[in-house]
C-alpha cells in the first residue's frame, strides 16, 4: 500500500538513528570540524547544470500528464516553484545502522499516551469508526490501530511537499520509474480537486495523509466517507477512516475474525513439524493456550508467530494479520497495529516478557 520509508524495510525511528549516529561520532573520535573538512561541496557549475537538468526534466512530464487528463493549469500550479530536495536525495542514500528489537519497537508503538489518546479517539470518533466497520466489515479497532501507528492519529502525517518529493526521487530514478508514476498519479489527484497544492504534504517519499496513502493507492482505495465530494485524507478523519477500512477490507479482511491470540505454549514445544496454517481446535489439541485463559475459538486458522524467539511472548495469528502486513509489510508493524487495536479495545497487556536484548 502505502509505500513510505517504513516500508522500505526499516522503521522511522529518527530519533533514535540519530542518537546512535552521535555516539558513534564520538566513539570514533570525529569532531564537527573534522566532518566538516570532508565534505565535498560541488561547484556553482555543477549545481546549475543539476538545476537545469531538473527543470528539463519537470517539463518532460507534461505529454504524459496531459494524456492522463490533466490540465495545464493544475500542471503549472503543482509545478510552480518546484526544485530538487536535496534533503529526500539524502535520505535515499541513507541505511539505517541498526534494527530495533521487536520488543523495543513494540513498547514504544503501544505506549499507555497511544492507548489513551486511541481511546479518546474512538469516543470522538464513535459514529464514523463503527460506520466503517459496518460498511466494510473491519474490526474498529484495527482501523483505530493502523491510524495510531502511521500518524499518531493524525498528530503527524508528514510536512513535505509530496509533488515536490515525488519530481526529486523520479528525476532521480530512485527506484526505477516507480515514483514518476506516483507522480503523475499525484498530479490526476490535483486534477480531481481532492486537495489542493499547498495542502498536499506528506512524508519524504510521498505517503500522504493521515493515512499514509501512496498516490496511487489513494486513487484505488481513497474514498469520500463524509460525502463532502472529495476523497481527503489530510483533514476529515472521516475519509482517513473511511480509506483505511475500505483498504483492508479490499485486501481481503474476514469480517468477523480476530488478528490473533497470545498464547502459551507446553515445555518443549516448537519443532519444525508446527509451522504453517492449523485450526485453532488442532492448536489446542497439541496444549496450546491462549495466555489470557480464554478459549480457542471453535473455527478458523492460525500459524504459529515467535518474533523475538523461544525466549519471548508467543502468537497464533489468523491470516487478517496478512491484511495488516499488506499496510506495511513488517512483522513487528502488523503486530503494533494488532497489540494497540486489542489495548484501545479494553484487554490486558501481553503476558509474556520480552528477551531482556529487547527491553
Amino acid at each position: 500500500m502505502t509505500i513510505d520509508p517504513r516500508k522500505f524495510g526499516a522503521f522511522a525511528m529518527t530519533s533514535s538513528l540519530r542518537a546512535f549516529a552521535g555516539a558513534m561520532a564520538l566513539t570514533l573520535g570525529f569532531s564537527a570540524a573534522a566532518e566538516a573538512k570532508m565534505v565535498v561541496r560541488p561547484s556553482h557549475a555543477a549545481l546549475q547544470s543539476r538545476t537545469q537538468s531538473f527543470e528539463s526534466f519537470v517539463a518532460s512530464l507534461w505529454p504524459e500528464a496531459s494524456r492522463r487528463g490533466v490540465s495545464r493549469a493544475i500542471f503549472d500550479a503543482a509545478m510552480a516553484g518546484v526544485t530538487l530536495d536535496p534533503a529526500v536525495i539524502d535520505k535515499t542514500r541513507k541505511q539505517a545502522e541498526f534494527v530495533k528489537p521487536v520488543g523495543d519497537y513494540l513498547t514504544s508503538a503501544v505506549s499507555q499516551k497511544r492507548i489513551e489518546t486511541g481511546r479518546a479517539k474512538a469516543r470522538d470518533w464513535e459514529k464514523w469508526i463503527v460506520k466503517a466497520e459496518n460498511d466494510y466489515g473491519v474490526d474498529r479497532y484495527i482501523v483505530l490501530g493502523v491510524w495510531g501507528l502511521e500518524t499518531n492519529f493524525g498528530g503527524f502525517a508528514g510536512n513535505d511537499y509530496v509533488v515536490r518529493s515525488l519530481a526529486t526521487l523520479a528525476y532521480q530514478r530512485y527506484r526505477g520509474d516507480y515514483f514518476r508514476k506516483e507522480l503523475i498519479a499525484a498530479l490526476v489527484i490535483l486534477q480531481e480537486r481532492n486537495v489542493d497544492p499547498a495542502h498536499m504534504l506528506g512524508s519524504w517519499a510521498g505517503a500522504m495523509g493521515q493515512t499514509q496513502f501512496m498516490p496511487t493507492s489513494f486513487k484505488t482505495y481513497a474514498v469520500d466517507f463524509d460525502g463532502d465530494g472529495r476523497r481527503d485524507i489530510w483533514t476529515s478523519v472521516p475519509d482517513a477512516i473511511g480509506s483505511t477500512a475500505n483498504y483492508l477490507h479490499k485486501h481481503h479482511w474476514i469480517p468477523g475474525e480476530t488478528w490473533g491470540y497470545e498464547v502459551q505454549l507446553p515445555n518443549g514445544f516448537g519443532h519444525p513439524g508446527e509451522a504453517g496454517y492449523k485450526s485453532f481446535a488442532s492448536w489446542g489439541e497439541r496444549g496450546v493456550q491462549r495466555a489470557d485463559g480464554g478459549e480457542m475459538p471453535r473455527s478458523g486458522k492460525a500459524e504459529l508467530l515467535m518474533p523475538a524467539g523461544a525466549g519471548g511472548p508467543a502468537f497464533l495469528v489468523t491470516p487478517n494479520f496478512k491484511v495488516i502486513k499488506s499496510y506495511n509489510n513488517s512483522t513487528a508493524y502488523a503486530l503494533g497495529v494488532a497489540l494497540l487495536s486489542d489495548r484501545i479495545a479494553g484487554w490486558g497487556p501481553l503476558k509474556g516478557q520480552w528477551p531482556m536484548a529487547s527491553r
